[in-house]
């Protein structure tokens, strides 16, 4: 894409960026600020060489009088498979001189990645503001000009900041905007979770040329049961990639807990009869190095899905947002972005 374009896409892979690269980006996106920046961040680090770069910026607009308010995921309940907890460390967001406000992470989490500046720009994706996202992980960040869409974004944030509570946010139509040459919906979870999950199956459902997936898990049950329809047969072109660490642990909670035993013959369908590739991830811990295969997107045919939601029963619930995009250019681009990280990754398996 152009630096013109109204629409602008980095795909981060695994060591081909450094965290400084992707600060500087953050960055500059912050310091055209000049009213105000709301921010809304799962998982946030300024302690590092390249979170300071970010803090930099974020400072910057303080002093220059914009607006700045940040909300943040709190009281996360511990390692689960999909998302893998956050690392921001309470204390030190609540020392920034910025309104804040932290938004308990139980039952539900508020899994947004995404800032909203002057009430006329997005800058979002699957891309957390942590030096492993900036660096280890396959993560997609969409900067998007339109007051259209800042504006659904403003809506979305202003819920989670005056109730604090996930389950009351995501009230937000999906209204289609023009976005230079793209059509443009912006939809929030929980409010539309299953809306979004039987939107992107009903999209896969239609695709005659091709369908591109991303995403670290698939555990939704109308996305599951269209791609079982899709593979069995097999009418159009389907390949992805998930995060094979955490589908392993997603197939042994299914068969611990019983409650979504059903769901196993048909991701194993997906996964067998298609070529899905699988990154073994090193498992969460607080320690180790967070390498997960994190970008979320689909593209069917000339639409992309592309945002901060796991294409799961949780993300429904969640605080999440996606931006359904028609392009293209633009679908071309990230569908050739899921064939280059299959090349680069072993056939996705299934756990005995």
């Amino acid at each position: 894409m152009t630096s013109a374009s109204p629409i602008e896409l980095v795909l981060l892979t695994d060591g081909g960026q450094r965290p400084a690269d992707i600060a500087r980006g953050v960055a500059g996106f912050l310091s055209k600020a000049r009213t105000s920046l709301d921010l809304a961040l799962y998982d946030v680090r300024f302690e590092t060489d390249a979170g300071a770069l970010v803090l930099a910026a974020l400072l910057g607009a303080v002093q220059r009088g914009v607006d700045v308010r940040l909300l943040y995921n709190v009281a996360h309940p511990g390692p689960i498979p999909v998302p893998p907890p956050p690392e921001s460390a309470p204390d030190a967001i609540e020392a920034l001189p910025v309104a804040t406000r932290g938004i308990a992470g139980i039952p539900d989490l508020m899994h947004h990645k995404f800032a909203v500046r002057d009430g006329e720009a997005v800058w979002t994706g699957s891309t957390n503001w942590t030096d492993d996202s900036w660096s280890r992980q396959e993560n997609i960040i969409a900067t998007v000009d339109s007051p259209e869409i800042a504006y659904a974004y403003e809506l979305a944030f202003g819920q989670l900041w005056d109730s604090g509570t996930v389950e009351r946010s995501g009230r937000v139509d999906p209204r289609p905007a023009d976005v230079g040459d793209a059509r443009v919906r912006a939809w929030f979870t929980p409010e539309h979770g299953e809306a979004l999950s039987h939107r992107i199956a009903k999209h896969l459902g239609k695709a005659r040329e091709r369908i591109r997936i991303a995403s670290p898990v698939l555990t939704s049950g109308p996305i599951l049961a269209t791609l079982v329809e899709i593979v069995k047969e097999k009418r159009t072109d389907l390949a992805g990639i998930v995060d094979d660490t955490q589908v392993d642990q997603v197939f042994h909670q299914w068969r611990t807990n019983g409650v979504s035993a059903w769901k196993i013959p048909l991701l194993q369908s997906v996964l067998e009869g298609a070529p899905w590739a699988g990154k073994e991830s090193v498992p969460w811990s607080p320690g180790s190095v967070h390498d997960f295969m994190h970008a979320k997107l689909v593209v069917a045919d000339d639409t992309s899905f592309v945002g901060s939601f796991n294409l799961s029963r949780s993300g429904e619930r969640n605080a999440e947002n996606v931006l359904e995009i028609r392009d293209d250019a633009l679908a071309d681009r990230l569908a050739t972005y899921v064939d280059q990280l299959c090349a680069r990754y072993p056939r996705a398996s299934v756990p005995t």
